[in-house]
């Protein structure tokens, strides 16, 4: 029997040991898979951003309408009827007898606030509605 001197090549040549490290074909294929990951996860981050912003723009309308509907307890027989702006919201505030009245009864407006704002191409609104009382006229004062 031969003696195989050591560092020799194997018997085989076709025999190769273990294959360490990963091809170009399966780093391609890492990377690619990455890329649309990160991708989507960006564009889910942008959209909860820009969600976020659009609540906050709301909430200031919301807030803004609640305003306008604390400022009066009553109206006058002639309702309330105006409109202003306030930083990028414009607001109106109107009234309209709601219901009949019954003789003797104290009268009830219907108040309707809206309030619009642009957000880029659209424009977007809030509509806040609620009851106030006729004001009766004060001693001396004419009724209208």
């Amino acid at each position: 029997m031969k003696a195989k001197a050591k560092g020799a090549p194997s018997a085989s040549p076709c025999r190769r040991s273990a294959q360490r490290g990963f091809s170009l074909l399966e780093l391609l294929v890492a990377f690619t898979i990455m890329a649309m990951s990160l991708g989507l996860i960006y564009k889910a981050m942008g959209g909860s951003a820009r969600n976020a912003g659009d609540l906050v723009t709301r909430q200031q309308a919301i807030m803004l309408a609640d305003s306008l509907l604390q400022s009066r307890e009553s109206v006058n027989s002639q309702g309330w009827q105006e409109s202003g702006t306030h930083g990028r919201f414009e607001w109106q505030a109107s009234t309209e007898l709601w219901g009949q009245t019954a003789p003797g009864a104290l009268a009830l407006h219907q108040l309707n606030i809206v309030v619009r704002w642009a957000d880029g191409t659209a424009t977007r609104q809030v509509l806040a509605q609620t009851l106030l009382p006729q004001r009766k006229p004060a001693p001396g004062e004419p009724a209208l």
